[in-house]
C-alpha cells in the first residue's frame, strides 16, 4: 500500500473557496481529506516521513486540457503512440494531469486509423479521449487547416470517426452552418460526444440553431470565427449569451487581447469558461520548424505561424503559463482561474466525480504553485511527477 502523503500549510483552493494554512492528505491514488488550519499541529504518527510543508504556496487541482495537439516536440495529431506519450509527459510537467488529444484536418481514412491508436491510449488512461478538430470546418475560417482536405459535415462520415474512436471520442469541432451541420450535431449528441462550434463563418441565427440542436462548446472563442458586430453579432454573441455553452479561451497573450478575455469572463461567468492550450509540438520544446498535420509551421519567439500564409497555427502554451497570466496580468481571482483550468473542463468531460477539485475520494491530481504563481510541484494519482524542491 502506498504511503500516506500529507501536504500542510498551503493555501488550498476548494470548490467552496480558498482555505489558508490547510492540510491535504493523500492515501494511495486518492485524496483522503482536506482540512483547514492544521499545519501548526504535528502530523499523526506514521505520517511524518511523507509530510511536505508548503507554507507560502498554493495547492490547486490538476489542470484539465480539452484541446491540445501536442508538445515536447511530439504530435498528438499525427505521431506514434510514443510521440503522444511524450507530449502527455511534457504537459504533465506543466501541471496538466488530464489531457484530451486533438486531431487536425486530414484524410478521413487516416483520421480513422489514427483515432484507433489514440483510443488504445485512452483505454489505458494515458489520455482522456479524442477531440476531432476538422475536417468538417469552414474554408472561410480554416486557420491552420489544409483547405484541400476540408469537407461538409456528412453525418455518415462523422459516424465513421465516432466509431473509429471506440467510445473515446470526446468532442468534435464543426462549422455547423455547412450542409449537414445540424444533423451532425444531433448525431454527436446522440452518441455522447460534445459538439463544438468552431472554425465557423456562421451568423448569429445559425449559431443559435446549432446550440438548440445540442452544441455546447465554443472552440477557442473569438479565433477562427467572424468578429462581434453591432448589426451582425455573429457566433460570438450567440455563444456567450447561452448558459448551455462553455467557451474555450487561449490565454497566451497572442490569441486574445486581455480586454477580450475579460469580456468573455464577464458575459459567460466563471462557470462557463475553459482555458485550453491548443498547443502544437513546440509547446515545452522551443522555436523552429514543425508540422501541424500536413502544413509546415514556423515557431519564433514562442508564436506558431504557418510558413505559407502566416496564420496563427495553434500555440506553444502550457496551462501553468495560462494560469499565471490570468492572475498576474489579467487580474482574475485565483478561484475563477481554477474553475477555468480544472473544474469546468472536468465537468464538461463528465469526469467531475474523479477530477477537477481537491475533494476527498477524488484522484490525487494537484499542482503546487509558489507565491508568484510559478509551478513547483505536480502530483498525478498520488505520485509526484514534479516533486517540490523547497528551501
Amino acid at each position: 500500500m502506498a504511503p500516506t502523503k500529507v501536504l500542510t500549510g498551503a493555501r488550498v483552493v476548494l470548490p467552496t473557496g480558498t482555505v489558508d494554512d490547510a492540510r491535504v492528505t493523500v492515501e494511495g491514488t486518492r485524496i483522503a481529506a482536506t482540512e483547514p488550519g492544521t499545519s501548526v499541529s504535528p502530523p499523526p504518527p506514521g505520517e511524518a516521513a511523507g509530510t511536505v510543508d508548503l507554507r507560502g504556496h498554493w495547492v490547486v487541482p490538476g489542470f484539465v486540457d480539452i484541446h491540445n495537439h501536442g508538445g515536447g516536440g511530439a504530435s498528438f495529431a499525427a505521431g506514434t503512440a510514443e510521440d503522444v506519450l511524450q507530449g502527455v509527459r511534457t504537459h504533465l510537467r506543466h501541471g496538466t494531469t488530464t489531457v484530451v488529444a486533438s486531431a487536425v484536418t486530414g484524410d478521413l481514412d487516416f483520421l480513422a486509423r489514427h483515432a484507433g491508436m489514440l483510443a488504445e491510449l485512452a483505454q489505458q488512461g494515458d489520455i482522456a479521449g479524442i477531440h476531432f478538430e476538422g475536417p468538417f470546418i469552414s474554408p472561410c475560417r480554416k486557420g491552420a487547416h489544409d483547405e484541400t482536405l476540408l469537407r461538409d459535415p456528412d453525418p455518415a462520415e462523422v459516424r465513421k470517426l465516432i466509431d473509429a474512436a471506440h467510445g473515446h471520442a470526446r468532442m468534435m469541432t464543426l462549422a455547423t452552418e455547412l450542409p449537414g451541420g445540424l444533423d451532425s450535431v444531433r448525431l454527436l449528441v446522440e452518441h455522447g460526444v460534445i459538439a463544438a462550434v468552431g472554425h465557423t463563418d456562421a451568423t448569429y441565427e445559425q449559431t443559435v440553431a446549432a446550440v438548440d440542436a445540442g452544441a455546447t462548446v465554443a472552440t477557442h472563442l473569438f479565433n477562427a470565427m467572424p468578429p462581434l458586430g453591432h448589426r451582425a453579432p455573429g457566433p460570438i454573441a450567440a455563444l456567450l449569451e447561452d448558459e448551455r455553452v462553455t467557451v474555450e479561451l487561449i490565454n497566451d497573450g497572442t490569441h486574445l487581447h486581455p480586454a477580450a478575455l475579460q469580456f468573455a469572463f464577464h458575459h459567460a461567468g466563471r462557470d462557463r469558461v475553459a482555458f485550453i492550450t491548443d498547443a502544437m509540438d513546440a509547446a515545452g520544446f522551443g522555436d523552429g520548424r514543425y508540422m501541424l498535420g500536413p502544413l509546415e509551421v514556423e515557431v519564433a519567439a514562442g508564436v506558431a505561424r504557418l510558413v505559407e500564409g502566416n496564420s496563427i497555427a495553434g500555440s506553444t502554451l502550457t496551462l501553468d503559463r495560462a494560469f499565471k497570466r490570468a492572475v498576474t496580468v489579467d487580474g482574475l481571482p485565483v478561484e475563477d482561474v481554477v474553475a477555468a483550468v480544472s473544474a469546468n473542463p472536468a465537468r464538461l468531460l463528465g469526469l467531475s466525480d474523479r477530477i477537477g477539485s481537491l475533494e476527498p475520494g477524488k484522484d490525487a491530481d494537484l499542482v503546487v504553485l509558489d507565491d508568484a504563481f510559478e509551478l513547483v510541484g505536480v502530483m498525478r494519482k498520488g505520485e509526484w511527477a514534479v516533486a517540490p524542491q523547497l528551501v
